[in-house]
């Protein structure tokens, strides 16, 4: 438990402290935000913020896992405090899009755009990092046998059939670019997505907890063996979205408006791919779809409205994602941040509800 506290603290630490400096870097290098010419006008006054600012937080959150495991085997040399394949692979996930977003950002910045890699280049190297992170995740089983994801389907926890390993590898391809282009389309809004995913990582690093006391390992203990988790590394997961939260958040403080400093592709691309890599991992896939619940609305906004205007030539929405919808009704950016992230705040308390509830009626 003291690797939750350490990881988070430690990834708040060095973004507060980091993000500053990494501001000044990308200003001095003339690495600044280009918006779109479509977009709310309001929004042509952020032109040239510097991005590519999710480094900060990647960064962060690895450095923070790892000093997390050193500072509680030092003080406490008897535990096993070393990493997991679990939280590596999870944390491997978060880089290796986190790689293709930046890509994409510094492509923008050279070739002064909007867009930056081509759709297949961008595609191919998702596909890359998901298929790696797919194929090892069924890989590494423990001495009960669970690997660190299932080819069983899960809501929160495993059930029905197992789907084998191909299905396995495109279902898992299709929650990591579904979440990581969600994130991406939500990262429109100073602060938005940032904030939105500290409370999907703080739910995740309770999820971990809560597995982690009601493992099927501990079977013999437990007050509810029917609800039992097989989750190969409960635990680990919890540090990995406490680094998370906690590098999001001393992100944040940056990153709200007016903000100092976009996540850019290389933010939205490695959040997204992390949080697909917990639900996978922690056997909560299709809960996912309600905890990340903002990230699912603002997606549908948006086939929404292609699918409208193909088909009857007519806009649903004022502009899409969603959030920009608000924007030209009327309501100011820091009114629709906020109003959204209450919304992410009510997916998230209806799903951790849903996970109490699966396991306080499963006898």
């Amino acid at each position: 438990m003291k690797q939750i506290l350490f990881a988070g603290v430690i990834g708040l630490f060095l973004t507060l402290v980091g993000t500053p400096l990494l501001i000044k870097l990308l200003a001095r290098k003339g690495y600044g935000q280009y918006i779109r010419d479509d977009g709310p006008r309001e929004h042509a006054s952020k032109r040239g913020t510097p991005t590519m600012g999710g480094i900060a937080f990647i960064l962060a959150t690895v450095a923070a896992y790892f000093l997390a495991k050193g500072i509680t085997g030092y003080l406490d040399p008897d535990i096993d405090a070393g990493p997991t394949f679990s939280g590596l692979l999870v944390l491997g996930l978060m880089v290796g899009m986190g790689l293709v977003g930046f890509l994409d950002d510094y492509i923008k910045i050279v070739k002064r755009r909007s867009l930056g890699l081509r759709a297949k280049a961008k595609m191919a190297g998702q596909l890359i990092v998901g298929i790696g992170f797919a194929v090892l995740s069924l890989q590494f089983a423990d001495n009960r046998g669970n690997t660190p994801a299932s080819t069983k389907l899960s809501f929160i926890t495993d059930f029905g059939w197992t789907i084998g390993p191909v299905l396995f590898v495109v279902w898992a391809l299709f929650m990591i670019l579904a979440m990581s282009n969600g994130v991406n389309l939500t990262d429109g809004l100073d602060g938005l997505a940032t904030g939105a995913s500290v409370l999907v990582f703080g739910a995740y690093t309770f999820i971990g907890v809560w597995q982690f006391q009601e493992s099927c390992a501990n079977a013999l203990t437990l007050t509810n063996p029917g609800a039992c988790y097989e989750v190969r590394d409960p635990l680990d997961l919890a540090v990995v979205a406490s680094a998370l939260m906690g590098a999001c958040l001393g992100f944040l403080w940056w990153n709200t408006s007016p903000a100092k400093i976009f996540m850019g592709d290389t933010g939205s691309l490695a959040l997204g791919g992390v949080l697909a890599g917990l639900a996978i991992c922690s056997r909560t896939e299709l809960l996912m779809a309600i905890l990340g619940g903002l990230f699912v609305l603002i997606t549908m906004s948006v086939v929404i409205q292609v699918g409208s205007f193909r088909l009857t030539g007519k806009r649903v929405f004022r502009m899409a994602p969603l959030q920009h919808h608000f924007e030209l009704k009327g309501w100011s950016e820091v009114l629709v941040v906020v109003r959204f992230w209450i919304i992410q705040g009510i997916c998230v308390i209806v799903g951790l509800g849903l996970f109490y509830a699966g396991w306080a009626t499963d006898k």
